[in-house]
């Protein structure tokens, strides 16, 4: 029963995870919310049955789930750190196993509701107050590489960003050009609106946010 509920519990906040197409998804939240309770109950378990410390095993967990919160979090670029909100959600993860392995299952569920409302909400709020910047992808197409650049500079210089992660494909119609933009909601609304408004791209695509929290 205990197993069970630490699967439904670390599989919730997962799904929520897996939604945002975050690293750590539903698998990983959910595997690391049933460990900890079965690490949980054969720290007591075995310890009664062989007479030692009744905390041993369980109290290895918190530096076992560090090590792998240290390698979701990725430095891809610069002073730019991503995942540590997955590695947190990690963290708390493996504390609601536990809870429901030492058979605190009021507050395991208490503290999964938070965590998914906390997800949610926060994350939300983030967004539309502005307070974090995001790295979303953009598509546009058009006749001559040099012009697209030249245009889409223009059009970041509005908000003093650069384009980052540049790639150009050529096709027989047209050419295709992607590439990243790190601002707020505010300013990846602007940008969008003024890629839209070009007459020398043709065609732009809003590809959505590619940074992983």
């Amino acid at each position: 029963m205990r197993l069970g509920l630490a699967a439904i519990l670390g599989g919730s906040i997962g799904l929520e995870r897996e939604i945002k197409h975050r690293p750590a998804g539903l698998r990983t939240n959910l595997f690391i919310c049933l460990g900890a309770a079965m690490f949980t109950l054969l720290s007591d378990q075995l310890a009664v049955k062989y007479i030692g410390d009744h905390t041993r095993i369980a109290a290895q967990i918190i530096p076992g789930i560090g090590f792998i919160g240290a390698g979701s979090i990725i430095h891809s670029r610069d002073d730019l750190v991503t995942g540590i909100t997955s590695a947190a959600t990690l963290f708390v993860v493996a504390s609601v196993g536990m809870a429901v392995g030492g058979g605190l299952y009021l507050t395991a569920i208490f503290s999964t509701v938070l965590i998914i409302v906390c997800l949610f909400l926060l994350g939300n709020a983030e967004g539309r107050l502005n307070l974090k910047l995001q790295l979303h992808g953009y598509e546009v197409t058009g006749q001559n590489s040099e012009d697209m650049t030249a245009e889409i500079n223009r059009v970041l210089e509005m908000i003093h960003a650069m384009p980052l992660d540049v790639q150009i494909a050529a096709t027989k119609q047209h050419i295709r050009l992607q590439f990243d933009v790190e601002a707020n909601r505010r300013c990846q609304d602007e940008v969008l609106r003024g890629l839209r408004a070009s007459t020398i791209l043709e065609k732009v695509t809003a590809l959505g946010q590619v940074q992983p929290e």
